[in-house]
């Protein structure tokens, strides 16, 4: 088995003696080549000759940013036709949050997720996922209008100028643009399959996986009844009071969150979502800030990408 090592050198846990490790031990199993990435977009260039190069594994080493750029690279536009030769894709933490690989039941630990990679290989071990995309990018575990986006671009802004990444300064920010968005005034209707559209939404979260994100080692379930072998699912928040958010907050970090409210839309399961805006307002795609936005359809695609990873 032929395998590249797409590592991240400047993702927030990878370090110089983790990486070696890690190519020392994946080395011991398959054909291993070693590529670090040097700048946006790299990683989807090298995804892209992975595959050209009829590669059989990609290793991501790196956050959910390197991730999604992979998996950009392998599957190129949604509008191509899904290419039944792409390589398998395995990942191996390396960021601050690294959603997409705790959410397919990778360890949190790099050196855990080593492990558990190598068990996986050898037996053979894979799943086919599905995915979502929008504005001509796919994301795997979740997309955002409004507050989300409105942290993450924050977020970017504080890491180019050289602050670390961690869970507190997430939070930090996200409290500091909820009270920043309370003044505004709500901008989004959801069009829904089926339904009629609905307005008065402040921000809306689209994900394609539950848990889309974590708070240390704490899950947050806002669509409990997704998965990556489900449709998206949809939590969209029509109140940005104090009170009814904290109840909302508090039901999806419940232990077996199922978060329901009044001012709350939420679906589970659906094939695809339009979001449209009155003003321009910020997205994120997997916690990449893509700018503003007036319009933006989600849509889910199911079993497209082969992943290595324990059964469901």
């Amino acid at each position: 088995m032929r395998a590249l090592l797409i590592v991240n050198p400047h993702a927030t846990t990878t370090t110089p003696a983790g990486r070696d490790r890690l190519a020392h031990a994946l080395g011991g199993a398959v054909a291993l080549t070693v590529a670090h990435t040097t700048h946006r977009g790299h990683a989807a260039e090298l995804a892209r000759s992975a595959h050209a190069d009829g590669m059989d594994v990609i290793v991501a080493h790196g956050g959910d940013g390197t991730v999604n750029e992979i998996v950009n690279g392998l599957l190129g536009s949604p509008s191509d036709p899904a290419d039944p030769t792409l390589p398998l894709l395995a990942v191996v933490p390396g960021g601050s949050a690294n959603v997409f690989a705790r959410s397919l039941g990778m360890s949190a630990d790099p050196m855990e997720a080593t492990e558990q990679l190598l068990g996986l290989l050898a037996e053979r071990t894979h799943r086919r996922i599905g995915l979502g995309h929008c504005v001509g990018r796919w994301f795997v575990f979740n997309a955002g209008l409004g507050l989300d986006a409105q942290v993450c671009e924050a977020i970017d802004i504080s890491r180019d100028g050289g602050k670390r990444v961690t869970t507190a300064r997430y939070v930090r920010h996200a409290i500091a643009q909820f009270f920043a968005s309370k003044r505004a005034e709500p901008a989004l209707t959801v069009e829904l399959p089926g339904r009629d559209p609905v307005p008065g939404v402040y921000y809306a979260f689209v994900s394609n996986s539950s848990p889309w994100t974590f708070l240390d080692t704490r899950p947050v379930h806002t669509n409990p009844g997704t998965s990556f072998d489900t449709g998206l699912g949809v939590f969209a928040m029509r109140t940005m009071a104090v009170l009814p958010s904290l109840r909302v907050i508090a039901q999806f970090l419940a232990r077996n969150g199922d978060p329901r409210s009044k001012h709350l839309l939420r679906a589970d399961d659906v094939e695809r979502v339009r979001v449209i805006s009155s003003r321009p307002i910020g997205l994120q795609v997997d916690g990449d800030y893509l700018g503003l936005h007036e319009e933006v359809e989600f849509v889910s695609v199911p079993a497209i990408l082969d992943v290595v990873a324990p059964a469901r």
